[in-house]
């Protein structure tokens, strides 16, 4: 009991360790990398190499596979788990509540554990980490999903232990989709030949890099926008 109290007492300190700040630009960050639609360009970049390096059937299955992923990552997170554990967000906990630092009046749903946020990044990464099979491509990718779980930490809106779980579901379930592409294919599908050992050619992930990059670029111009406005 002493060391469950131990690890809850933890998880309140870490969260008050990372949640908010005394800059209003970093809050506009925040707010901005924590919004799935800040990401439409790195999604777009990421259509564009599946189907630039893919037949049409290869390319469905994989978009087939990734809206499964997404389901059941988010899903077993916000449909199973949030209301069978009934663990109140920090934002909603009627202790820890009044110590966090709110955002843009953002307190998220009643339950948070475990984040869906990060089920649903880290299962991504990791699915798209298993399929380029590309260190560079695997270090931007890993970087976006730390960035949009780091921000539910800032938010106040998850405790650590809600994003841990949350990462570890995610990597279980983005391998777990991989190895069924991979059985998929092996099986029904005849896999392409090309330059590289994953399928795909290393001057397409540059879009991939661009929009990374330029993506950034606008968080970084629209939090300034953000702080101007308060």
């Amino acid at each position: 009991m002493r060391f469950i109290d131990t690890i809850l007492q933890w998880d309140i300190d870490f969260l008050l360790a990372l949640n908010g700040s005394d800059s209003l630009y970093l809050d506009g960050i925040m707010w901005t990398i924590t919004r799935t639609s800040t990401w439409l360009l790195f999604f777009c970049a990421l259509f564009y190499i599946i189907v630039r390096n893919n037949r049409l059937k290869q390319s469905l299955l994989i978009f087939i596979l990734v809206a499964l992923l997404v389901t059941v990552a988010d899903q077993v997170a916000s449909g199973i788990c949030k209301p069978l554990f009934q663990r109140f967000r920090p934002t909603h906990d009627p202790i820890v509540g009044p110590m966090i630092d709110i955002v843009n009046g953002y307190r998220g749903g009643k339950y948070g554990f475990f984040s869906s946020h990060a089920s649903n990044t880290f299962a991504g990464a990791t699915f798209f980490a298993l399929l380029f099979r590309s260190t560079p491509v695997s270090v931007v990718l890993f970087i976006w999903a730390t960035l949009c779980t780091y921000s539910r930490l800032y938010l106040g809106v998850h405790y650590p232990t809600d994003i841990f779980a949350g990462i570890c579901f995610g990597i279980f379930s983005g391998c777990l989709f991989h190895y069924l592409y991979a059985f998929v294919m092996d099986r029904y599908i005849a896999r392409n030949s090309s330059e590289t050992t994953s399928g795909y050619a290393k001057q397409d992930f540059l879009v991939m890099y661009a929009a990374f990059a330029l993506t950034c670029i606008y968080i970084l111009i629209r939090a300034l926008w953000y702080a101007d406005s308060f």
